[in-house]
């Protein structure tokens, strides 16, 4: 995974997170939207014929004096906590 911050400012970020796909893109987006904090969270997806980008680009706006970059960060880890518990239960029922 390869992460590019395309734009940034103080209550948003925008970020290219090449190799990935809609599945890890809606995991994520989703967990952003979890969080209290979060006023927007939303990724595009240009199919080539429209100006050539391939890469997901998320967007994520925060509510004033939230950091987008640690929101992110957080969800990150929201997501592996998430993933952590599902294995331990996978593995348990197995």
């Amino acid at each position: 995974m390869e992460l590019r911050v395309t734009e940034s400012t103080e209550n948003e970020l925008s970020i290219e997170i090449a190799g990935e796909d809609h599945t890890f893109m809606n995991v994520l987006k989703g967990t952003l939207l979890e969080h209290d904090d979060i006023t927007a969270a939303t990724y595009d997806v240009n199919p080539e014929q429209s100006g050539g980008q391939t890469e997901p680009i998320l967007t994520i706006k925060t509510v004033e004096g939230v950091d987008p970059l640690e929101a992110l960060e957080e969800a990150a880890a929201d997501v592996r906590g998430k993933t952590t518990a599902f294995r331990d239960a996978f593995e348990a029922a197995a």
